[in-house]
């Protein structure tokens, strides 16, 4: 089984419950800070806070397929959000422990490149990467970047990216691995145990027999996705161990190893 390279700039998706933790978010950070000699970038979603301020403006939140649904009417509030208060406050978290970090959303040094998606889904952008100029040159001076789902199209209107998408065009730029950080520390079998790896048809099976239900399905089938979409294996584990960071950068086999169709290591 595959383990992360350590050389190579490990890219964390958080959001969800850690975004609304101060103490857990500072964990994190801190260590992070420990990790002197990683290349490390965050990419961040934030979808609880999406939500409370869409409602504070009056708006209703409406999703797909477990896809946010995003009127252009909207994007200011969401944009705002995430490339504003969510992304921000972490900035300042990381400042706050003397961590050298830099908000930025997905257009900033014209990394990523959008497209609109076409699943009536509104003002919500599919990502591809361009440049990786600006990431190189921040992980050369040992910023921390701290990176928004929100990209643009080429016409300049902001779009909304899904933030597993996101995580998985900055591996993509910069050739990275990717560790996802979810509730939960990776993904139980039918013994009630976790999985230290799972392929795709036992995922289909856990979920045919209900052993992945609910909120786990969702998780299961983004982490697939990101694993298919980067050809490679990749990591899930819970943002409320931390420190398995360390671990998983020493080689160490920590959550559930999520691997990619006709994956061969």
């Amino acid at each position: 089984m595959k383990r992360i390279v350590k050389n190579k700039p490990l890219v964390i998706k958080i959001g969800g419950a850690i975004l609304a933790s101060a103490s857990a978010l500072t964990e994190l950070l801190t260590v992070i800070k420990s990790l002197n000699n990683q290349s490390i970038v965050l990419v961040h979603g934030g979808g609880c806070v999406v939500d409370d301020m869409l409602a504070q403006c009056g708006f209703t939140t409406e999703k797909k397929h477990g896809l946010r649904v995003t009127p252009a009417a909207q994007m200011p509030v969401i944009a705002g959000a995430l490339a504003g208060t969510v992304n921000k406050s972490i900035v300042a978290s990381a400042t706050s422990l003397d961590i050298s970090a830099v908000g930025l959303s997905l257009k900033d040094g014209d990394m990523v490149t959008c497209t609109l998606n076409e699943q009536n889904l509104g003002q919500v952008g599919l990502p591809q990467p361009h440049s990786s100029k600006l990431l190189d040159t921040l992980l050369k001076a040992n910023f921390l970047p701290v990176i928004s789902s929100i990209g643009a199209l080429a016409n300049g209107e902001l779009v909304n990216v899904n933030a597993d998408d996101a995580a998985v065009v900055i591996c993509q730029l910069l050739n990275a691995e990717l560790l996802l950080l979810t509730d939960v520390n990776g993904v139980k079998g039918e013994s009630g145990d976790y999985l230290t790896s799972l392929d795709q048809s036992l995922a289909q099976q856990l979920i045919n027999n209900g052993t992945i239900a609910g909120g786990m399905t969702a998780k299961v089938n983004a982490a697939f996705h990101a694993a298919n979409q980067l050809r490679r294996s990749i990591a899930v584990a819970s943002w409320q161990l931390p420190e398995q960071i360390v671990h998983l950068l020493n080689g160490e086999s920590i959550g559930t190893r999520i691997e990619p169709t006709n994956y061969s290591s």
